[in-house]
């Protein structure tokens, strides 16, 4: 009964998709809705871009092994990324009416930065993708029990289908149905735990010394590694194009502020249902728990839970992977067509460029299969796509806003920097957080460019 519930589940996303194919009729309505979703949608689809396998499966094992200091990247991170794009970005992308995020680079430095950014850009989707996909392959191995690699494959296909049918308007219709799902049946799995639990005093005091607390002991390496959980999703996803695109499908500047205020708002509550969830698991069930993190939810709702809860809870989790997973690789499918592809070929007409788009989107999650197939740990998959572009993107993005004197030349040396002295830091396993130097390198990349007398690449804007 549960498989069947899952299948007729992802024949219905496949269904939306279908049905939302119709409003398809140009490039801007493939990536962007034809920019007419209304508050609820937007907000929802927004909410939906990161609440995935990290959120209810990766974050509560992070959270019962390192308190309350183990997840302070996501939800806490992800949620100050939000409401910082709707204090600082939403606006002010929304009026420059571009398609991509790396038309930002184009329109404010030039066609070089343009390319450079989305060459970049796309490969921090890929770990990202890989991470929603290990975690549906998971899932549906628990519930359908095929191997890993046919849940996997299976997984991709649902979500390539309704993605290459409707694009954006799919997204954001099964984004709102998911989100619905979502606070459901978490909701009600939350209060049914709560009530087997005795509330929350008997947690508290099970707790370890100091699990809740929220700051770091006092030592600079402790301060360094807390800052940068904070800024690894919530600065560093900041220059992404799933989070771009949602910004821009809103129907006005106005409601565009206003969605991702009320995403960030929905996923900083939201996002701790599963990690209460997950202690209580952890609580009733400690044996069972402390055996694979990643699964502490999903096995204890197996093997305590009855089947409507069962049903309830496997709806959400599917619903949250789905959303994820579909944003994840439209975003690069997107900057491949429009700001790769259409760079050398700038004659493409639209329907050509839609077409590439939909072959990219198969392209990209091919390349994400196999990046699934090698992977064991949802919540680092994450943090490593954040972090890529943070040290290289970031920068040029926030300074091209408010720094009225950057230029080109500061902003190709800022990201080429920014990449190059954090993959070296990576392999040297710097004492202190090596996205720090990374970051440290894209701002000192950026002042140096300001200083360099001829502060623009060859190439013309296009």
């Amino acid at each position: 009964m549960l498989a069947a519930s899952i299948i007729i589940y992802l024949l219905l996303n496949l269904a939306i998709g279908l049905w939302a194919s119709k409003r398809v009729k140009s490039t801007t309505d493939f990536v962007l809705a034809g920019r007419k979703l209304p508050l609820t949608l937007a907000a929802s689809a927004t909410f939906a871009t990161w609440f995935g396998s990290e959120s209810i499966m990766g974050a509560p094992a992070e959270f019962i092994k390192h308190g309350v200091l183990g997840i302070i990247e996501d939800p806490f991170g992800a949620a100050l990324c939000l409401f910082l794009v709707g204090m600082f970005f939403a606006q002010k992308f929304y009026q420059m009416n571009i398609i991509t995020f790396c038309d930002f680079f184009r329109v404010r430095y030039g066609r070089t930065s343009e390319l450079i950014s989305a060459v970049l850009i796309i490969p921090s989707y890929f770990s990202w993708i890989a991470a929603q996909l290990l975690a549906m392959g998971i899932v549906l191995q628990i519930v359908l029990g095929w191997s890993l690699s046919e849940c996997i494959l299976l997984s991709a296909f649902v979500v390539v289908l309704y993605t290459i049918w409707g694009g954006m308007w799919s997204i954001s219709i099964t984004d709102f149905v998911q989100t619905v799902m979502i606070i459901l049946g978490l909701l009600i799995i939350a209060v049914v735990l709560y009530q087997e639990v005795g509330g929350f005093t008997p947690l508290i005091n099970a707790a370890p010394k100091n699990f809740f607390r929220f700051y770091p002991e006092p030592s600079l390496k402790n301060y360094l590694e807390y800052l940068a959980a904070w800024i690894t999703i919530g600065l560093g996803s900041i220059p992404q194009q799933d989070v771009f695109q949602r910004v821009m499908s809103a129907k006005s500047a106005q409601i565009s502020v206003k969605a991702t205020y009320l995403s960030s708002l929905m996923y900083l509550t939201v996002a701790l249902l599963p990690l209460f969830i997950g202690l209580c698991g952890h609580y009733l069930y400690p044996a069972e728990t402390n055996a694979d993190g990643q699964m502490v939810i999903p096995n204890m709702i197996m093997k305590h839970m009855n089947l409507p809860l069962q049903i309830l809870f496997f709806g959400a989790l599917v619903s949250a992977i789905l959303s994820t997973t579909s944003s994840a690789i439209m975003a690069p499918a997107a900057v491949l067509g429009e700001n790769i592809v259409k760079f050398f070929k700038p004659e493409l007409t639209d329907k050509q460029l839609l077409r590439i788009i939909r072959i990219s989107i198969v392209f990209i999650t091919v390349i994400a299969i196999f990046m699934a197939s090698g992977g064991d740990s949802i919540f680092e998959l994450v943090s490593e796509s954040s972090a890529f572009s943070l040290v290289s993107l970031f920068v040029p993005l926030a300074a091209g806003l408010y720094w009225k004197n950057t230029n080109e030349v500061g902003c190709v040396i800022s990201m080429i920097a920014g990449l190059l002295v954090w993959v070296a830091c990576v392999k040297v396993e710097t004492v202190y957080p090596p996205l720090l130097y990374g970051l440290l390198a894209s701002f000192a990349g950026m002042s140096i460019g300001i200083i360099i007398p001829n502060n623009r690449l060859t190439g013309s804007k296009r």
